[in-house]
């Protein structure tokens, strides 16, 4: 909301007396709901002091536990973000180091979003939200933390999960390590896996 107090030959704090001007003061909607995510600041403050690319490397580090990779397809793979908003945040990553959507090519886009649809049936059985955050940050003007390798964020939601310790006290609380939920993700995607193979067979 934007508010202009014009000033016509009488004094207001910062201006002369008798010169015309305008001061914008800036006050917060009072309907509009702020969401404060202060402990991504040691994230977003170091991505891009980093050399490299984390996707490129994770992807080549011979350790899918360590880097936390829950799955790899043919043209993207799921990993899970280190600094998530709730239990289960995962991203879908194509292979290609690509900063723009639009030059993914088609496959890779196919498969993005066919995974984006198997992990949103994942996200639901293991953690029962109450919604489902689907998005893609293109570009750090657009919030993008990893702005050179795009990557789609699939995160589990519920009612009030912003609660006061998140907005207020700068504390994140997770009910479970980063290890745990890339076991539980990683048995899933396999069971899911061996069942769609299993749909695939020809009947005797």
């Amino acid at each position: 909301m934007v508010v202009e107090a014009y000033a016509d030959g009488n004094s207001i704090e910062g201006l002369d007396s008798g010169v015309h001007s305008v001061a914008r003061l800036l006050l917060p909607c009072l309907v509009m709901d702020y969401l404060w995510t202060p402990w991504r600041y040691a994230y977003v403050s170091t991505a891009e002091k980093s050399t490299g690319c984390v996707f490129c490397d994770a992807v080549n580090a011979g350790d899918d536990a360590k880097v936390r990779i829950v799955y790899r397809g043919q043209n993207c793979f799921v990993i899970l973000n280190t600094y998530p908003y709730t239990p289960g945040h995962v991203m879908i990553v194509p292979y290609a180091h690509l900063d723009e959507l639009r030059k993914l090519p088609p496959e890779a886009a196919h498969e993005m979003m066919e995974l984006s649809q198997r992990m949103e049936s994942v996200l639901r059985d293991l953690y029962h939200p109450d919604g489902i955050n689907l998005g893609m940050n293109i570009g750090k003007a657009a919030g993008a933390g990893i702005a050179g390798h795009i990557h789609m964020h699939v995160l589990p939601r519920w009612v009030a999960d912003a609660n006061f310790l998140s907005v207020v006290g700068e504390t994140r609380v997770l009910p479970e390590t980063l290890e745990e939920t890339w076991k539980r993700m990683t048995k899933a995607m396999g069971k899911q896996s061996a069942g769609r193979m299993d749909s695939q067979k020809p009947l005797p």
